[in-house]
């Protein structure tokens, strides 16, 4: 990922945040050929523990997926999470000499991956994301017959990322101050995608 140092941001409690409050990753890495294989997928970000390298995420795919096979072979992979994003108007600009761009929030983890094999383990992995989404279905989940929980936990991949690298850009034109003002005015004017970005801005203290 481009990462000018502009838009580096250093806190990984901030990363941490946005990969949480953004749980559906792409997870990429290569395939047989070397060519780039991607598989979306929702990960459990833990709340609490280590931040950055040694932080462990949990997600799986379907055990027909291919990516498994990739990941066998080649554990280390990224997961990108992608946070808010809009377009930003030059009109934010108090002069007239400005082009348009585009703000956005990203992490992007470097992991390796572990397979997830034993049954409690995997079903322990299952509750984490259960509990992340859609905690009222816990208890019907304890409630279904173990053959039936057993043929599902069959169906998948249960993995592991343990991260190695943790890089967060944040994209809202911190190096262009003349800016702020008008840009938060603006985004806490538009949609969803923009007003996020505009709680981004007042969070980070740009405004």
């Amino acid at each position: 990922m481009y990462l000018p140092p502009q838009f580096a941001h250093p806190d990984p409690a901030v990363a941490r945040d946005l990969m949480r409050q953004h749980p559906f990753a792409q997870l990429v890495s290569t395939d047989d050929e070397g060519f780039p294989f991607v598989t979306p997928l929702p990960i459990h970000v833990p709340a609490d523990g280590p931040v950055g390298e040694g932080m462990v995420l949990l997600g799986h795919v379907a055990r027909p997926n291919p990516h498994a096979a990739h990941l066998r072979a080649r554990p280390q992979a990224l997961l990108v999470f992608q946070g808010p994003q809009a377009y930003m108007t030059p009109r934010v600009y108090p002069d007239l000499a400005r082009v348009p761009t585009w703000n956005y929030l990203m992490v992007q983890a470097r992991v390796e991956a572990r397979f997830v094999e034993a049954f409690d383990d995997k079903d322990r992995l299952l509750k984490h994301l259960i509990h992340d989404h859609d905690p009222a279905y816990a208890a019907q989940w304890r409630g279904l017959p173990e053959d039936f929980q057993t043929g599902l936990m069959k169906g998948i991949h249960a993995l592991e990322f343990r991260v190695l690298e943790l890089r967060c850009k944040v994209k809202l034109n911190q190096h262009r101050r003349e800016s702020h003002a008008e840009m938060l005015r603006l985004y806490e004017q538009g949609g969803a995608q923009e007003q996020a970005l505009a709680g981004w801005m007042r969070r980070l203290g740009l405004v």
